[in-house]
């Protein structure tokens, strides 16, 4: 690893064990990508008391959900696991059907709101702050974010401690570590979300291109990241 990594992992954990002690109780919402698995491995090696959760929207790719038992085994540690509103997601499919995302733009984000907005939610119900693994190399729409933010429509803090992170200083974070991973990263997916709504990129795309590729909307997000919720 190299000195300029070195001293942004110490930055991270420096981070990290600030959320821990300043804003109990704090979680990390993991997508189980290769960030959030770097995230992962410093907040139990360092034992920070932070909750990890992550959302199973039920569309998941089979490599993503793997890595649960795969954390366990290697961490002792379990995931949380947060799932939508069966009843909200009957009656999407009920009104719709199953795949209806692929129709439009609103009904792609009523989807997103379903799987995966309103149980982040419940997931941070009472959290003081919660944790990302966004970086500001991902995608055009994140390139201003801070480490340190308010989250203005939860009413708590906002931290993402790979914001300056590299791809590069991922990967080397792993390999360094043996940190697992999702073996679909090797297949050209650089960014995974739900299995339908997910595809591989080819070298040298925006990562973020792979996400829902039928819209042509340069700004593709899930509704987990905005500044506002719809009710």
């Amino acid at each position: 690893m190299t000195p300029e990594l070195l001293a942004r992992i110490d930055v991270a954990l420096a981070l990290l064990q600030r959320v821990a002690v300043e804003y109990r109780p704090a979680a990390f919402a993991s997508s189980l990508g290769a960030e959030d698995m770097v995230l992962t491995d410093m907040i139990v090696r360092h034992r920070f008391g932070i909750d990890i959760f992550t959302l199973d929207t039920g569309r998941l790719h089979a490599e993503t959900l793997g890595l649960l038992p795969e954390i366990s085994g290697r961490y002792g540690r379990e995931v949380r696991i947060v799932q939508p509103d069966p009843a909200a997601v009957e009656d999407y499919i009920a009104r719709h059907g199953r795949d209806a995302f692929y129709g439009s733009v609103e009904l792609r984000k009523r989807c997103c709101e379903i799987r995966k907005v309103e149980p982040l939610e419940r997931a941070l119900a009472g959290k003081r702050a919660w944790i990302t693994g966004m970086r500001r190399g991902q995608s055009a729409s994140r390139a201003d974010i801070a480490a340190d933010e308010p989250d203005e429509a939860r009413g708590i803090r906002k931290f993402n401690p790979l914001a300056d992170w590299s791809e590069v200083d991922v990967w080397s974070y792993i390999r360094g570590f043996e940190v697992p991973f999702n073996p679909l990263h090797a297949k050209g997916y650089p960014s995974i979300g739900c299995e339908p709504c997910t595809r591989a990129v080819a070298p040298g795309e925006d990562p973020r291109t792979g996400r829902w590729w039928w819209e042509q909307s340069g700004r593709k997000e899930c509704g987990l990241h905005r500044h506002e919720i719809r009710a």
